[in-house]
Formats: structure tokens, sequence, C-alpha cells
């Protein structure tokens, strides 16, 4: 199984021929603010003046968590199975929102409590029917977490064969909340009850009970620092997976959208083992979960997006897709002032 990656830092060769390509379009500089970066950073990542997208991805990966049956989500953890069937039926966010903006959509059975239907859209990866509960044992065994991480890098791969070079990652998990705030805490050192939202939409009281619920994990599990271990014991199949996909996606040199707060834990997962995967990343939204901007912090980046989203889903990376295309298509498209013929400032 794949345990290390390399990622190759970004090759910053061509910055100040990127920069002069921008500025010289028919605009006052800087005019189109940050899609002028985006479009600086988009062809850093793949190495040249004139960036392609082609056959971009959204890959929902999907789990059930042993934790969902202490009462830390407002839904049952049947919803996991329901929402994939809605996921394929073309029926959620998701489906909708890939389809309007041209992204090829799969879904990914990562370990979900339940055995699905076939679909030509579903990826059967399934490590088991959920995670254990992380009050009682250790949500996965290390095994089982090194073999959902080489899921996701063999999905990827998959993908980039196909031809897709810019991928998202969304997920799906009744309960996941509580391992991305236990992965945050855990990998950052910022206080959990900073990193504890409201996920499926907690009340104060479930909110309380939540936490002192995932205060009772740490103090089962106390000091876990290093990221697999961490992954190992408070994540799901479904950010395992995830983790393995960011860093093959950047060993690919992929751009990656970076999607909400479960997410990002992920990827928090998979920079504390290659901090080199973050040069590859765009970071579409920030999401109205609590946390999330102070993820967002840690990683040193500023979101496209912030329309108070806390979906999951992948939603916001396919929303913040056209910003993306519309940076491309402005970098590769739109006159100079010499094609133009108009006189530069």
């Amino acid at each position: 199984m794949q345990t290390h990656f390399l990622i190759n830092p970004l090759d910053h060769t061509l910055t100040a021929a990127l920069q002069d390509k921008i500025d010289q379009k028919t605009k006052p500089l800087g005019s189109l603010g940050r899609l002028e970066a985006l479009a600086l950073r988009i062809g850093l990542i793949q190495n040249t003046l004139s960036p392609t997208l082609t056959n971009p991805a959204i890959v929902i990966f999907a789990g059930d968590h042993g934790i969902a049956a202490s009462g830390v989500s407002a839904y049952p953890q049947s919803v996991t199975a329901q929402m994939v069937a809605n996921f394929l039926a073309g029926g959620a966010a998701i489906s909708v929102i890939a389809k309007h903006n041209g992204l090829d959509l799969w879904i990914v059975d990562a370990g979900v409590n339940a055995d699905l239907n076939r679909h030509p859209k579903l990826i059967e990866a399934k490590i088991g029917k959920g995670t254990r509960n992380f009050l009682d044992a250790p949500a996965m065994t290390e095994s089982e977490c090194a073999q959902a991480m080489q899921a996701g890098a063999d999905i990827v791969q998959e993908r980039h064969r196909a031809g897709c070079n810019c991928i998202g990652f969304g997920e799906m998990g009744i309960g996941n909340t509580s391992s991305a705030s236990l992965l945050m805490h855990c990998l950052t050192g910022i206080p959990l009850a900073q990193c504890v939202g409201r996920g499926t939409g907690l009340s104060d009281a479930q909110l309380s009970h939540k936490l002192s619920l995932l205060n009772q994990a740490l103090a089962r599990h106390p000091g876990q620092r290093d990221p697999l271990a961490a992954l190992s014991i408070f994540g799901g199949f479904e950010i395992a997976m995830m983790t393995g996909a960011y860093l093959k996606a950047a060993e690919l040199g992929m751009l990656i959208v970076v999607d909400g707060f479960i997410a990002g834990s992920a990827l928090l997962v998979a920079a504390k083992c290659h901090p080199e995967v973050l040069d590859y990343c765009v970071f579409s939204h920030v999401s109205d979960e609590q946390g999330h901007r102070a993820l967002l912090d840690h990683f040193g980046a500023q979101a496209l997006l912030d329309l108070e989203l806390r979906l999951g889903e992948g939603s916001g990376a396919a929303l913040a897709y056209p910003l993306i295309a519309s940076a491309v298509a402005m970098l590769n498209e739109m006159a100079s002032f010499a094609e133009a013929g108009v006189d530069a400032g």
C-alpha cells in the first residue's frame, strides 16, 4: 500500500511571465482582483502560461460512523445510505450543481452501513459497514486506515487516467463533523470547543451533549498528535479515503478544489503528512460550520466564496468551479493591449 507520496513543491519559474501576461490584458492593473491571483495559481500548478481544465470531477466519499449511535447528529445513521441513493438519482444539491456546471460526479461507498445497489456512478470501495464508536475503541485499525487511504489514491489515479486534471472531493456520513472536530483539535491544538459546531443543525442542548461526548473521547484516547494515528482513532473511512485522494491528486499535479469543514479535516491530515499538498489546492468556500474559518487560517488560505454554506457533499467546490473556469478563460482568451490595439495606461 502507498504510504509515501512524491509531491513536488510548485515550480515558481513562470511566476513573472504569468503575472506579465495577466497585467497585459485589456484592463487596469489588478482590476479583476482575486481572479487574477487565482489564474496565476492555476498556471503555476500546471506549470504553463496557458492552463486547461479537462474532465473536471467531484468525487463524494460516503461512510458511516460508530459515534452516530451516541447521538451526536440530528439525523439517524440511515440517512447516509439514503443520501447516497439521492446523489445517484440526481436529486441532491451536489447532483444538480455538478450537472449545471459540467462536473463529472462520482460516489464512493467507503464504508456505508448498508448494502448499496449497483450503479454506473457508484464506486464500491467499502472497508467496513461503518467505523467503531471511538468512545469505546479506535474508529479504525491502522490497517483499515491504510487500506482506505490507498483506495482513495487509487480512485484519483483512475480519474487522472480518464483525463481529469481538476478534482474536488465531497463527503457524506452522519456523525462525521465529530470526527472532523477531533482531528482539527488534535492536529492544530485549537481548543476543542472552538472546533465543534452544530453539524446538521443541533440545538444548544444537543451541541452541549456533542461536546461532552467528544471530550470523553479525548480522555479515552489522550495525546493524539501523529496525523495517521489520530485519523485511525477518530476518523472515518470516507475521511481516510479523502486523505489518500488529496495526496495522490497532488502527486499527479492535479488542481484540487477543497470543499468545507470535513473535507478540510482530511486535507489537514494530508498536509501534516506532506505539507506540499497545499500547493495544489484552491479553497472553494468558508463554511458556516464553527471551526472552518480557523482551519482556513491554519492553512493560511483565503476561500473564494463565503455563502454561509454548511452542507458538505462537495457543494462548495462545485459552486466555485465557474470562478476557476473563468480565471482560466481570462488568462487564455482575454486580449492583451497589443492584440486589441488599445493604448496601455
